[in-house]
C-alpha cells in the first residue's frame, strides 16, 4: 500500500477512536412459523378484501388464519369477554380508540379509508340524488343499526351534524344488522336505497352508489389492532405488517375500491436503520430489544456523536430514522425529516469527581490556573456545539478553552476520563452521569437558557419502512420509555405518553 494513504487511513481511525458505535440486531429465528395460528375478528364490511389477502397470505407463507366476522361492536365485545384473539379489524378505528380505551388492543396499524354513500340498484331506477329523496314515500329506505354497525354510527353522527338526523330516522322503513344485509336488500330487490361504505360495493356489480354533501366527511380509517391478550404477538404483526404492505394488502384494498396512502415496502424480516446521538443509548436500548422481539424485526442502529451522523448523511447515507441529541443537528438535515418531534431534553452540568477535591462550583471556576477541562467537540456532537454556545453567553469562553486537555464526540469519553483521573471537570449531559454517582458529582449551570438540549425524533421522507419506525417511536414514548429516560437524566418533552 503506498505509504501516505496508509498513514492517512490510520490518521483517520485515530482521530475517532470507538466513536462509531453500529449495534447490530440478534439474530431473530424466522417469524414464519406455521405451526402457529392467527384468528382475526374481522367487520362485515371489511369481509371480502380480507379473505383475498389471507388467501394471499397463506399462499406464501402457509400459515393458517382463521377469520369470524360480525359488528364492530359485537366484535369488540367478544374480545372484552373472551380475552381471545390475535387481531381486530374493525370497520372504523374509533372502536379501536375503544379498544385502547380498555386495554384491550395494543399496537395499531392503519390501513385504508372509506366513505359513506348511498346504494343503489344499477341505473339508479328511483332516481336517487339526494338525501330529501330517501324521505319519498315511494322508496323503500334500510340502514344498519347504528349502535352496532359502523356504518350507521358515522351516518348518525354526519346527519346529526347537518340536522338531518331525526328524518331520516323516521323514514327508514327497517334497520339491519350488518352493512352486508343492506347491500343484500338493495340488491335482491326489497329495498331502493341504504347507507354503506363505498368500497363494500365492489363485491356488488349489479348495485352503484350516489355521493351526497351531508355524507362528504363520513369517513371511517380502517385500522388493525393487535389484542392485547395475544399468545403469538410476533406471528401477528407479521400478518399486520403484510396486510398494511403498500405491494401486498394494500394492492388488495385498492382493487376493492378502498383509498390507500403510503405503506411499508413488503419484507419479511425488515431491517430498520436508526441514527441516534450517543446519549441516548442508555435510555433508548433496551426499548428498541424488545420491539425487535415482539416484532419480528431487525433494527440496526448507529450511536455516535450528532455531528459525525450528520456527515454520514451527507455523504449518502440513509438511515430510516433519526433521534438526534439537539434540534440544531436535526435542521442540518431537515430536507430528509420532515416532520421532527421533540421528545426529550437534557442538562448540560458541570461533572467533577465524587467530593468535589477543586471546589468548583461554576463555569468561572473552569479557567482557574490547573484545571483541566474535558468537553465534547464542537464539530462532533450536540453536546460540543451546545457547551461552546453556553461558554460564550457565560462570558468564559476564553479562559475555560485555555484548560481544555480532551474535546471528546461523546459524554461517555469524559466520563471514563474523569474516573480514570486524566480530567479534573467535564462539561457533560446530566444523563452521562447516570450511574456514576458513586464516582462523581454534578454541578448544575445556572442562569444560561441555552445550555439545554432537547432531542427530537424524525423519521426519514424516504423510509421504506415508515410504519414500522412510527411503530418504534410508539414503543420509545410508552409510559416504560419514559420511566428509562427520566431514571437516566433525561427530562420528558411529550405532552401525553403514547
Amino acid at each position: 500500500m503506498n505509504p501516505r494513504i496508509f498513514l492517512l487511513f490510520l490518521g483517520l481511525i485515530l482521530m475517532v477512536p470507538g466513536l462509531i458505535y453500529l449495534m447490530p440486531a440478534p439474530d431473530l429465528k424466522s417469524s414464519v412459523d406455521q405451526s402457529v395460528s392467527i384468528h382475526i375478528h374481522c367487520a362485515a364490511a371489511n369481509q371480502a378484501v380480507i379473505e383475498k389477502i389471507v388467501q394471499d397470505y397463506q399462499q406464501e407463507y402457509k400459515r393458517k388464519v382463521e377469520l369470524s366476522y360480525g359488528l364492530s361492536q359485537s366484535l369488540l365485545s367478544q374480545i372484552e369477554v373472551s380475552q381471545t384473539g390475535d387481531l381486530y379489524l374493525p370497520a372504523d378505528d374509533s372502536y379501536l380508540t375503544i379498544a385502547r380505551g380498555k386495554d384491550l388492543v395494543d399496537e395499531v396499524i392503519n390501513v385504508a379509508t372509506m366513505n359513506a354513500v348511498i346504494a343503489v340498484q344499477r341505473g339508479n331506477p328511483k332516481s336517487i340524488q339526494t338525501l330529501d329523496d330517501l324521505l319519498r314515500a315511494d322508496v323503500r329506505f334500510v340502514q344498519a343499526n347504528p349502535d352496532s354497525a359502523a356504518i350507521g354510527k358515522i351516518s348518525r353522527e354526519a346527519l346529526t351534524k347537518s340536522g338531518s338526523w331525526e328524518s331520516i330516522h323516521d323514514a327508514t322503513t327497517a334497520y339491519r344488522g350488518t352493512i352486508t344485509e343492506v347491500a343484500n336488500d338493495i340488491a335482491l330487490g326489497a329495498a331502493d336505497a341504504g347507507f354503506v361504505y363505498d368500497a363494500v360495493l365492489h363485491s356488488y356489480p349489479n348495485l352503484e352508489y350516489v355521493e351526497i354533501p351531508e355524507l362528504k366527511n363520513a369517513t371511517s380509517q380502517v385500522a388493525a389492532g393487535v389484542i392485547r391478550h395475544t399468545k403469538n404477538p410476533q406471528a401477528t404483526l407479521h400478518f399486520a405488517r403484510y396486510l398494511s404492505a403498500s405491494d401486498r394488502g394494500l394492492k388488495r384494498f385498492s382493487e376493492h375500491g378502498f383509498q390507500v396512502e403510503g405503506g411499508d415496502v413488503w419484507s419479511d424480516v425488515p431491517e430498520l436503520k436508526l441514527f441516534a446521538g450517543s446519549m441516548l443509548r442508555p435510555a433508548i436500548e433496551d426499548s428498541i430489544v424488545d420491539f425487535e422481539r415482539r416484532e419480528g424485526v431487525k433494527v440496526d442502529r448507529v450511536y455516535n456523536g450528532c455531528g459525525i451522523l450528520v456527515a454520514q448523511m451527507q455523504a449518502g447515507q440513509h438511515p430510516d430514522a433519526y433521534f438526534a441529541c439537539d434540534t440544531e443537528f436535526m435542521s442540518q438535515v431537515s430536507e430528509r425529516f420532515p416532520d421532527p418531534v421533540q421528545v426529550s431534553k437534557n442538562e448540560l452540568v458541570i461533572l467533577v469527581k465524587k467530593g468535589n477535591p477543586h471546589e468548583i462550583t461554576s463555569l468561572q471556576d473552569l479557567g482557574r490556573t490547573g484545571i483541566r477541562v474535558g468537553i465534547g467537540h464542537e464539530k462532533q456532537c450536540a453536546m460540543g456545539w451546545i457547551t461552546q454556545n453556553t461558554l460564550r453567553d457565560g462570558r468564559v469562553q476564553k479562559e475555560v478553552m485555555a484548560n481544555v486537555t480532551v474535546q471528546s464526540p461523546t459524554g461517555d469519553m469524559l466520563v471514563n476520563q474523569l474516573k480514570a483521573g486524566s480530567l479534573d471537570a467535564a462539561v457533560a449531559y446530566l444523563s452521562n452521569a447516570a450511574g456514576s454517582a458513586d464516582y462523581l458529582d454534578a454541578i448544575p449551570i445556572t442562569g444560561i437558557e441555552c445550555s439545554t438540549a432537547t432531542q427530537p425524533w424524525a423519521i426519514a421522507n424516504d423510509s421504506r419502512y415508515p410504519k414500522t419506525a412510527a411503530r418504534l417511536f410508539e414503543r420509545l414514548t410508552s409510559v416504560k420509555s419514559q420511566e428509562i429516560f427520566a431514571a437516566e437524566g433525561f427530562q420528558w418533552s411529550l405532552d401525553s405518553p403514547r
